[in-house]
């Protein structure tokens, strides 16, 4: 399980959120940086006391009101539309896939990813030192991947633990599913035991 494997498994749709996220915030340090350089004069003191809104700009606007207006509602309508999308993409829900085993009409087989999750988390469990596991399938039906979190009773060899994830729990998923490869990224955390009384 490599590094891009797991990554991969833990991707969710945030790739576009991130990147738009960079991109308005770089935008807005340069315009904040450029305004700094001009306000302190370092573009030459006339520009550091000009006013912000171009004298030359202003007059232009006013001779030109009408298309002004109508791309400034254009514009934040476009604007409005973008931010309420990029808020209903960010809230959906995860997509938990299911797999087709089979498409051949009449005869269709799909494993649906509350199966997936439910044996891999079976599975996983079995394993020496895991007092309970949880897993879900994420992705895409021709790409579904896993994310797994287990948590490990005191003392739990961690590297016997990995290795039985590894080559016994993930091999035999993807030899159930058919499948070459299943991206899987995993979070171990120890059990907390339960609270002692003292008398």
């Amino acid at each position: 399980m490599s590094r891009t494997i797991a990554a991969k498994a833990l991707s969710r749709s945030y790739t576009g959120e991130r990147t738009l996220t960079f991109l308005v915030g770089l935008l807005a340090f340069a315009g904040g940086a450029l305004a700094l350089v001009v306000g302190f004069g370092g573009l030459g003191q006339f520009r550091g006391r000009r006013p912000l809104l171009d004298p030359i700009a202003v007059d232009w606007l006013g001779s030109h009101a009408t298309p002004a207006r109508i791309a400034a509602i254009v514009l934040g309508v476009l604007l409005f539309v973008l931010g309420l999308g990029w808020a209903v993409r960010s809230l959906r829900p995860e997509r938990r896939p299911d797999l087709d085993l089979d498409r051949t009409d009449g005869a269709e087989l799909v494993v649906t990813a509350a199966a997936i999750a439910g044996a891999v988390q079976a599975d996983a469990e079995r394993l020496d030192g895991v007092s309970r596991a949880r897993v879900r399938a994420v992705g895409s039906r021709t790409s579904p991947a896993l994310r797994i979190t287990l948590w490990l009773h005191e003392g739990t060899d961690l590297k016997g633990v990995w290795s039985g994830l590894d080559t016994q729990v993930l091999t035999r998923a993807r030899d159930s599913l058919g499948l070459a490869s299943l991206p899987t990224a995993v979070r171990m955390e120890l059990d907390t035991s339960p609270a002692k009384r003292v008398r």
